[in-house]
């Protein structure tokens, strides 16, 4: 039987010149921008085989990213910059530079340099052999806080569970996507988008690279735990009904229990006479079902929140203005 790499390479066509495309997703980087640049120039200068396009997306940033990328393509005209009007978060930047790539072959990357530019040129190894996604895994999360760590275990753990799209753990958005990939993704219309979701729903033919993730080279991240919250309540009411269902479930048992335990009642005064009925064991009930029932609402409410803000249809993020300069 021959191996997956053998099978695989003979369905490879791909073209000894490319063109790859680096989508690069900004919010106030002014101090790590210099560092990615000169390092995936590094990389990259002599790969004679790869046009590189660097695509920098500035999501509103307030400081001052957008006049150090300025700078920089005035140098060099492979950078292009797409200034969005406000901040839209990152998936809304993720889509933007999807959109504008025309590479063979496109990467997102963080500017943080915390996922390597080096390990592209394995990526592209792997694509030569037949695969269209190439997948960055991380062996360790050293770089992350315990309370990260945690978090992402929790959040992959039950995702995966009730969630019909399988996330890979350990795996962002730093990935290797064939053009085919992301004209798919384009089919896409949702507007409240959970990109890693949209990857993984996808599909095509996927391999993995295993590597260790490194601190940060400048600045801080900029999600904390609220929007981390917000980011894992995103993709679980985007990929699964099964809070829904829960709920369900959970009405079905509290009812059946508070029949049983009439029942209960009733024999017992039949039997026994009538209890002096307890304040405090109403007053649990009472606020227990409150709870259930507001915590039910809740989630129908997310949901219901979900439909109708895709049934405005408004787009994914506006764009100010596009820098670019011609080669």
């Amino acid at each position: 039987m021959q191996s997956d790499l053998t099978i695989l390479s003979t369905h490879s066509d791909h073209p000894l010149s490319i063109t790859l495309s680096l989508v690069v997703p900004v919010f106030n980087e002014q101090e790590a921008i210099e560092s990615f640049i000169n390092k995936v120039h590094q990389v990259f200068s002599n790969q004679e085989s790869i046009t590189l396009e660097l695509i920098f997306i500035n999501d509103g940033s307030q400081d001052a990213t957008l006049e150090r990328l300025l700078e920089h393509q005035k140098l060099d005209p492979c950078i292009k910059i797409i200034d969005l009007s406000r901040n839209f978060g990152k998936e809304s930047a993720l889509t933007a530079g999807l959109e504008a790539a025309t590479g063979d072959v496109i990467v997102p990357i963080d500017v943080d340099l915390q996922d390597p530019p080096e390990l592209i040129l394995e990526m592209l190894e792997q694509w030569r052999s037949g695969y269209e996604v190439v997948l960055a895994r991380r062996v360790n999360r050293d770089s992350d806080t315990w309370a990260k760590r945690s978090s992402a275990e929790w959040f992959y753990g039950i995702y995966n569970k009730i969630a019909d799209t399988k996330l890979p753990a350990n795996v962002g958005d730093f990935r290797l996507m064939d053009k085919k990939v992301v004209a798919a993704l384009k089919e896409l219309p949702e507007s409240r988008r959970f990109m890693k979701g949209l990857f993984a729903w996808v599909g095509f033919r996927t391999s993995y690279i295993d590597y260790v993730r490194l601190g940060r080279v400048a600045g801080t991240s900029k999600f904390n735990g609220w929007s981390l919250w917000n980011f894992a309540l995103e993709g679980i009411t985007s990929f699964s009904t099964d809070p829904l269902r829960i709920w369900t479930y959970l009405g079905v048992i509290v009812s059946l229990t508070s029949f049983l335990f009439a029942i209960f009642i009733m024999i017992r005064v039949l039997l026994h006479g009538v209890d002096i009925p307890g304040y405090a064991s109403l007053m649990v009930a009472v606020t227990f079902l409150g709870g259930l029932q507001l915590i039910g609402i809740g989630v129908l409410g997310e949901y219901l929140g979900r439909t109708y803000l895709e049934s405005k249809r408004r787009p994914i993020y506006l764009v100010r203005h596009i820098y670019e300069r011609k080669q």
